[in-house]
C-alpha cells in the first residue's frame, strides 16, 4: 500500500493539467497556460476575480475549484504488459483456409482489399491489437515505429521534425490507443474527441534534463472518416 503525497493544485479551467501560470490579481486561480487563463477570464473570471477581497481565501471565489470546461475525466490505474510475438503476416490470403484455392469472386474481393492500403493498415492494426483494453503501447528500442490505424494521415521519417533544443533527431516514444475514447466515455458528446491514434516523439538523445516540462512533437492521426466529416461541416453552403 502506498501513502500518496499532496495533489498539485490543477488548472481550473481544464482540471487536467498542472497549474504553474497564476492569474496576477487574486493570486489563487491556476492554470496549465495562458490559453486556458484566457477562456476562464472571459467565460466567468472576470466577473468572479473582481468580487474577491485583497486578503484572499478559497472561500472568496465561487466556485474556486470547479472545472469550468466540463471536460474533466476519470483517473485509472494503468497496468503494463509485455506484448506477445507478433508473426506480421496480415495478408488478404488468411481469409482464405490452407488447401483451398480462391473463386473467382473471392479472389477479386482480396484484389480490391489489398489496393485499399487504409483497409489494409486497419485490418493489420485491429490485429495486433486484439481487444479493446489495450489504451497505451510504449516501445523504448532503438528505430521503433509506431502502429498505425490507416495509411492515411500516417508519417514518414521525412515528415518528423528535430529537437528544437538541441537539434538531435526525434524518435518513436509512445502511442495513445483509440480505445482511451471507450473509458472517457465521450460517445455522447455533442463535439466528442476522436482519433485513430495520437503518437509522441521524443529527442532520441535525451537532452537537457534539467527542465520539468519540454515541448516533444506529438501528432494526432485522425480517421478518413473523421476527415470527411469535418470537410463537410466547414464547407461554406452551396459549394
Amino acid at each position: 500500500m502506498f501513502l500518496l503525497g499532496p495533489r498539485p493544485r490543477l488548472c481550473d479551467w481544464c482540471g487536467t493539467w498542472k497549474g504553474e501560470e497564476i492569474c496576477s490579481h487574486c493570486c489563487e486561480a491556476r492554470y496549465c497556460s495562458k490559453k486556458h487563463q484566457e477562456l476562464h477570464w472571459h467565460a466567468s473570471h472576470k466577473n468572479d476575480c473582481c468580487q474577491i477581497p485583497g486578503s484572499f481565501n478559497d472561500s472568496n471565489l465561487p466556485g474556486a475549484r470547479k472545472v469550468f470546461a466540463g471536460s474533466s475525466w476519470p483517473e485509472y490505474l494503468i497496468f503494463d504488459e509485455v506484448e506477445t510475438p507478433y508473426c506480421g503476416e496480415n495478408s488478404s490470403e488468411q481469409l482464405v483456409e490452407e488447401g483451398d484455392e480462391p473463386d473467382d469472386i473471392t479472389q477479386l474481393l482480396m484484389d480490391q482489399f489489398e489496393a485499399d492500403d487504409d483497409k489494409t493498415c486497419w485490418a493489420s492494426f485491429i490485429d495486433r491489437v486484439e481487444g479493446t483494453h489495450q489504451v497505451l503501447r510504449y516501445c523504448g528500442e532503438e528505430n521503433a515505429e509506431p502502429l498505425w490505424a490507416e495509411s492515411t494521415g500516417s508519417l514518414t521519417s521525412a515528415d518528423i521534425p528535430s529537437c528544437i533544443y538541441c537539434n538531435a533527431p526525434l524518435a518513436y516514444e509512445f502511442q495513445v490507443m483509440p480505445q482511451l475514447l471507450h473509458y472517457f466515455n465521450v460517445e455522447s458528446d455533442q463535439d466528442p474527441l476522436d482519433w485513430t491514434t495520437i503518437i509522441v516523439y521524443t529527442c532520441r538523445d535525451s537532452c537537457d534534463k534539467s527542465i520539468s516540462y519540454k515541448e516533444e512533437f506529438v501528432w494526432v492521426q485522425l480517421s478518413t472518416d473523421t476527415i470527411s466529416t469535418y470537410r463537410a461541416i466547414s464547407t461554406p453552403a452551396g459549394l
